[in-house]
């Protein structure tokens, strides 16, 4: 395991100073057409795979909550919702965030390496735009695969962020994606945002250089979950900005379910 703490302190560092102005950025999806989109996807993919259960009766953790997005909208769903984040800064923007909802969410400040939960506790665990940022990410995949239960359900949304830092293609794309930005009117994504401090974070994260879904889901299969991937969930999700913003590196969308293999995941 990863165990460079200055890393870790860096990351920290960047979240915490980050935080106000994220939160702001999912303040704006929630208070839009995004609220309803994600719902959605969230809520057709976890009640498909919990036929017939009540979604009070679904356990469902999200990794790296955040200002809280995913926690709220699950929560106003009906969903349990439990939400961590490694970032304290984070959690007291996601519980602001929450309203009269933060009663319903068990907020935890956590490592998402290292979840404080007994294992197959959760029928689900969703994340978005966290596994391209951790320094383990095959660990915290054991992590999350630990805490389902058998035949839980996984759903990571992510991207090849910062593929551009190491494949001169991905960054010929990236400029033109930063370039149709001002061309098209479209509201930029790195706003207020230390794109320095990002890049220098994105080329210590392992994931950086690599191609993915694909690294996930053979992760995923090595620890005895049934995976697939939807590489075109961006064209439900994203708004005409968020296109704009990132063509060249499209969000996907890992599913896995965990089989019932004994010792796997100890």
């Amino acid at each position: 395991m990863n165990t460079d703490t200055g890393y870790a302190q860096e990351n920290i560092a960047y979240w915490t100073n980050r935080a106000p102005g994220y939160s702001e950025v999912n303040k704006e999806e929630l208070a839009g057409e995004q609220r309803r989109v994600w719902g959605l996807v969230l809520a057709e993919n976890i009640l498909k795979h919990c036929p017939g259960r009540k979604p009070e009766d679904i356990k469902v953790l999200d990794v790296g909550t955040g200002p809280g997005f995913f926690a709220i909208i699950l929560a106003e769903m009906g969903f349990s919702v439990t939400a961590v984040d490694y970032t304290a800064r984070m959690l007291a923007e996601a519980r602001y965030n929450a309203g009269f909802l933060a009663r319903k969410i068990q907020f935890r400040e956590m490592n998402a390496e290292r979840l404080d939960f007994e294992g197959e506790t959760f029928d689900a665990v969703v994340s978005r735009n966290l596994t391209w940022n951790l320094p383990n990410p095959e660990t915290a995949y054991g992590e999350w695969a630990r805490v389902l239960k058998p035949g839980g359900l996984l759903l990571n949304f992510d991207a090849n962020w910062y593929r551009y830092l190491y494949d001169g293609e991905a960054r010929d794309a990236h400029d033109r994606d930063r370039k149709n930005v001002a061309d098209f009117g479209a509201a930029d994504d790195t706003a207020g945002t230390d794109v320095d401090a990002m890049e220098a974070i994105a080329r210590q994260a392992p994931l950086s250089a690599l191609r993915r879904p694909g690294w996930d889901m053979e992760v995923l299969e090595r620890l005895g979950m049934d995976a697939d991937a939807d590489s075109q969930i961006w064209r439900r999700v994203w708004t005409r900005d968020e296109w704009i913003n990132n063509a060249s590196t499209p969000m996907f969308l890992v599913r896995g379910v965990k089989f019932a293999q004994e010792g796997i995941y100890s």
